[in-house]
């Protein structure tokens, strides 16, 4: 879990924003698409999978440090690489100690 830091998370979003802002001014409404529908349902079916299979992650990792989850399912819904850096690095905080 440590092998995250700071730098590499904020690289990483920043990443993932400046690529979502070029595939949205990119894209064409006008334009139809050379993939065909059972390539799109294959993708769209893989994807779905990988986001089941990091979110019991997520549960597993919450559980094992005692953390509430389910504050984090709308995010993850909406916007998942985001959600799981975020994630990742919320379960890294350092505890204060209970005196």
């Amino acid at each position: 879990m440590f092998v995250w830091n700071k730098k590499l998370v904020a690289g990483l979003l920043g990443t993932f924003v400046l690529l979502l802002g070029i595939f949205l001014l990119q894209g064409s409404p006008n334009n139809t698409s050379g993939l065909k529908i059972h390539t799109t349902r294959w993708i769209a079916l893989n994807y779905t999978g990988l986001l089941v299979w990091i979110f019991v992650w997520m549960i597993d990792q919450a559980r094992v440090r005692g953390k509430k989850l389910w504050l984090w399912l709308v995010p993850f819904v909406l916007a998942p690489l985001p959600t799981l850096l975020l994630f990742v690095l919320f379960l890294q905080r350092r505890l204060k100690p209970v005196s």
